[in-house]
């Protein structure tokens, strides 16, 4: 029952075409500039998740070496050596 429902909303090549064909003719010679903002867009949301990823790691990478700044100033060691030098149960 259910590839029959996918099979009846899955528009096929002939309907893609027409599609196509229907854009073309209401959008005419704005059809490349559309594409082109779209294109302009990804790119530019592209680069704001890049710019957020970064952002992202560098707050982290600070707050690792803030957190080791503050384990050598109290002379003990980060949690994670901690927890890494402890004996494992196995």
């Amino acid at each position: 029952m259910l590839n029959a429902i996918q099979a009846m909303w899955t528009p096929g090549p002939t309907e893609l075409i027409i599609i196509l064909v229907i854009a073309v003719l209401i959008f005419g010679r704005r059809l490349p500039e559309i594409a082109r903002g779209m294109g302009k867009s990804i790119t530019e949301f592209k680069k704001g998740i890049k710019d957020t990823e970064d952002d992202v790691r560098d707050a982290i990478d600070e707050s690792d070496r803030a957190a080791e700044q503050q384990a050598k100033k109290a002379g003990t060691q980060p949690k994670k050596e901690q927890e890494s030098q402890e004996p494992q149960d196995t």
